[in-house]
């Protein structure tokens, strides 16, 4: 059972093991079943590459940030100012009020979350009294007509509060990464161990 890393993409077995589970192959025969030392499939390592990739891409916090209060702390901001109040309906206020925030790092997060004029008097008065208290609006989350304090766990401040805002990186998946590692180093650890794919067993009468 000794390993040898001297060709390890090929075998991590030496000779002597080699020889040994060459022989067992052979003869065993498995209640009658057969099994072919092929390599596996270049498009099964591929999806399997794909799946974890896809996996990961979707559920990634960098595409699934969440509405904050500061996100619409500038529509709130702006919905007393002349043009807006001018406005002969509510969504020709709304489009105003866009055209009038646009042009910063925030449009494309306020294009996945847009709002009516309804939903921004909604929590207008919220986004206020928290602006009157001096929070940091980035610690509140926009859950549909309510701003709450986001339900994360970050570090204390010098002030003492605890940064609640959300992660660009997930625990989670330092976790998964960890397992994920793991589980692929143990398939090909397995793999490896095997004769080379280059031999073939001989099966039944082709001994």
């Amino acid at each position: 059972m000794t390993w040898t890393f001297d060709e390890p993409l090929v075998t991590l077995s030496d000779n002597p093991t080699v020889k040994k589970a060459e022989t067992l192959w052979e003869t065993e025969d498995l209640g009658g079943l057969t099994e072919d030392n092929n390599p596996i499939p270049s498009p099964v390592v591929w999806l399997v590459a794909l799946t974890v990739v896809t996996a990961f891409a979707i559920t990634f916090p960098l595409w699934g940030q969440r509405p904050t209060a500061a996100l619409y702390a500038p529509y709130v901001n702006s919905m007393d100012k002349p043009e807006v109040l001018a406005a002969p309906n509510d969504e020709a206020a709304m489009q105003t009020i866009v055209a009038l925030n646009k042009g910063t790092s925030n449009d494309a997060l306020l294009m996945r979350h847009p709002l009516s004029m309804d939903d921004l008097r909604l929590i207008a008065p919220q986004i206020k009294a928290l602006q009157a208290k001096g929070v940091d609006l980035h610690d509140y989350t926009v859950v549909g007509a309510n701003v709450v304090l986001a339900n994360f766990e970050g570090n204390y401040r010098p002030d003492g509060t605890r940064i609640r805002q959300q992660p660009w990186w997930d625990k989670g998946y330092t976790i998964d990464i960890f397992y994920l590692s793991a589980f692929f180093l143990g398939v090909f650890l397995v793999v490896k161990r095997l004769p080379p794919t280059t031999w073939e067993p001989r099966h039944g009468g082709e001994h």
